[in-house]
């Protein structure tokens, strides 16, 4: 079991992070007698999923509402599955534009490149 500066220190992200996800429902850590939280492994793999879901953007009211469905148990699985494949759908569409926007700023790139050899060479 891991402390909250533990865990925030491991995954990289603030204890006022681990906080408000547990604010918003999105994880539930255990607590000791003391009332101080604890994380076992299998908190922290969800944390990696959460802050992936957070890195493709995914809404924090998406991930709480997936971290709900999957509390509520195996029944909501369809439900699950829904957000997740509409989740990789958006993700698709950004690596599109992504990689449009890639091709665009190269040739702005290779453009002023050219331009900047091709005087360098005039003024010699």
């Amino acid at each position: 079991m891991y402390s909250i500066g533990e865990v925030a220190q491991m995954l990289g992200i603030s204890t006022h992070t681990l906080r408000y996800y547990e604010k918003e429902q999105i994880i539930l850590p255990d607590r000791n007698e003391n009332g101080e939280r604890l994380y076992s492994e299998s908190h922290i793999q969800w944390l990696r999923f959460v802050l992936k879901l957070k890195e493709t953007q995914m809404p924090v009211n998406k991930i709480k509402e997936y971290a709900h469905l999957y509390t509520e148990g195996e029944h909501t699985s369809l439900a699950r599955l829904d957000l997740l494949v509409e989740h990789k759908q958006s993700i698709e569409q950004q690596l599109k534009t992504l990689e449009e926007t890639n091709k665009m700023l190269e040739q702005k790139i290779n453009f002023y490149k050219e331009t900047i050899h091709n005087k360098n060479i005039v003024h010699k």
